[in-house]
């Protein structure tokens, strides 16, 4: 009774004020917002308690987790561990990564090959383009953020004397790096691709040529007489005489030339490429690649079972992965003075990202608020952020988006695992904002035709950064190398690449996720015709020329009604 009470209050309270324009009308959610709030802390009993603690202890605990990892680092810096000892007191944390990168490679394939055979090609066609386009519109809006912050701040005011060099950088020229992205994509051999990807390596041959020198000290090029002569009937003897007048002189000098080679790790894109397409065969197939879609549907519960069983180790291994790497750092204070505006600034330009244009993405297509979205997908963000890599937090996306969210298996299965591939939005935004930097620490000012190059370049170099072996250091060689900037300097900012990694990888996951809830929203009607047809088979393409016949007379009777 008292509850119908309130209720009538309220309606009736915001009759009253709802002439009151947008202010009033704010203030009046916020007061029954209060009021609801108010009522359900009266009414909490110890059993809403436990079972708010069970739903969400994943949650809790991962969140536990980092705040523990943190302050257990900073309490052991002082103490000053070898190498040896923060390798050991890691180990824990390493398992985890293990664990999660034992199952990629199988969720990978068996994801995408279901996905792929359960839709029918018209509408794979459809999301596969939504997917492009999404990914593409959200890459070129986190470039144009990274660059819009690091002009703004200008965090490479001054000069780059007092910065610190931290490792080295191997030159690759961008053409080779482009060419080792699509040779990626088509595996010659597929077991290989499981654990090697194709890197151009590069030797060096000794090269001679032959030049011939006139008694003036012009080069010829060769020791042979010109055509001409032959031609205007030279006698044999002038031949002669011309040749013993000139000098013969081999030169040599060495080439570096490329050859092919090779680097540990999962070809993710070409396995992908591959299992889209074998996939689209077998839902080609209908009934005869049926046994192979149930093997591969019943491969990937198992693993969504592995998964299930491997989250509770989770939180363990993101405290000692976090730890682990705040202790390996040698001095707190590189953080400071530019290389903290730096920072700084990627901070911003991420925070900007994946607070403010994801969610409003999310809303634009979707109209629900993005922030419960987000608040179910906060295991696999921190798990993004303890493991630093997209691939090894695909597991923790999956089962948070199909058993958390409700997503549909049909669109996961295809938008998370090629979105972790080829989706990139926080590795574009960083890519094109420290390009700009090393620019502004070198006093270089760049014009509008080279910052539209950087962010052409970024976009398209982390749209293929799967498929590169170590795929940041090398895309950011790319970028410098399009507009002259030199490439060492990225030494300067390695030093906290490791801290700042793990934010574009919670950027890039949460832009996957989003991605995949609106693909599900714009696909709803594909999804509805398949379901019907997979209820009521006998009915096949006439169901859809019912459905479509059924329309057109809803929509005659409606210009008849009106008419009338």
């Amino acid at each position: 009774m008292s509850s119908h009470g309130n209720s009538l209050f309220l309606r009736e309270s915001g009759g009253r004020l709802g002439g009151a324009g947008w202010p009033g009308r704010l203030r009046e959610r916020l007061r029954q917002r209060a009021l609801r709030t108010r009522l359900q802390l009266q009414t909490l009993t110890r059993e809403h308690v436990l079972r708010f603690l069970r739903r969400n202890a994943f949650i809790l605990l991962t969140v536990s987790a980092v705040v523990i990892g943190v302050g257990l680092a900073f309490a052991l810096r002082p103490y000053q561990l070898t190498y040896r000892q923060i390798k050991y007191f890691s180990f824990p944390g390493e398992l985890l990564m293990r664990m999660l990168q034992m199952l990629v490679l199988p969720l990978i394939i068996s994801s995408l090959v279901t996905g792929m055979a359960s839709l029918d090609n018209k509408a794979t066609g459809r999301m596969g383009m939504r997917a492009a386009v999404y990914y593409m519109v959200t890459t070129i809006i986190a470039v144009f953020i990274g660059i819009l912050m690091v002009t703004i701040i200008h965090p490479g005011k001054g000069s780059k004397e007092g910065l610190h060099r931290e490792g080295r950088i191997e030159t690759i020229p961008t053409a080779d790096a482009f060419m080792d992205l699509v040779r990626n994509m088509f595996p010659p051999n597929l077991v290989e691709a499981c654990f090697k990807q194709f890197k151009t390596q590069y030797s060096t041959r000794v090269v001679t040529r032959t030049v011939v020198r006139t008694e003036n000290g012009s080069e010829l090029g060769a020791s042979m007489p010109s055509p001409s002569s032959v031609e205007n009937g030279t006698s044999f003897l002038e031949n002669v005489t011309r040749a013993l007048g000139s000098l013969q002189e081999v030169l040599s000098f060495e080439e570096t030339v490329p050859v092919p080679g090779s680097a540990n790790g999962i070809n993710a894109l070409g396995l992908v490429v591959f299992s889209v397409a074998f996939g689209l065969v077998i839902g080609g197939m209908k009934h005869k690649g049926r046994v192979l879609r149930d093997f591969f549907d019943s491969l990937n519960e198992a693993i969504m079972r592995l998964v299930g069983i491997i989250i509770w180790y989770a939180p363990v291994g993101i405290l000692f992965l976090i730890a682990g790497k705040i202790l390996e750092m040698e001095d707190m204070a590189v953080l400071g003075g530019q290389l903290g505006m730096y920072t700084l600034t990627v901070i911003v330009g991420l925070f900007l990202h994946a607070g403010g244009v994801l969610p409003l993405i999310y809303f634009l297509v979707t109209h629900r608020n993005p922030f419960p979205f987000i608040g179910g997908m906060l295991q696999a963000l921190i798990t993004a952020m303890g493991t630093s890599s997209s691939s090894a937090t695909l597991p923790i996306t999956f089962r948070c988006l199909e058993e958390g969210l409700g997503v549909d298996r049909r669109i996961t299965r295809f938008v998370l695992p090629v979105g972790a591939t080829v989706n990139m939005d926080g590795t574009a935004l960083y890519e094109a904002l420290a390009a700009i930097f090393i620019a502004q620490v070198n006093n270089y000012e760049l014009n509008l035709g080279q910052i539209t190059t950087i962010s052409i370049t970024a976009t398209a170099a982390s749209v293929g950064a799967a498929g590169i072996p170590q795929a940041g250091l090398v895309t950011m060689v790319i970028v410098l190398t399009s507009v002259g900037l030199p490439t060492e300097d990225i030494t300067l900012i390695i030093a906290v690449d490791w801290f700042l990694d793990r934010l574009r990888t919670m950027t890039n996951v949460l832009g996957d996720s989003i991605g995949a809830a609106v693909i599900e929203h714009l696909s709803q009607r594909e999804l509805e015709l398949q379901e019907a047809e997979l209820t009521l088979p006998s009915l096949g393409k006439p169901y859809k020329s019912l459905m479509a016949h059924e329309k057109g007379a809803s929509r005659g009777r409606g210009g008849n009604e009106s008419a009338m």
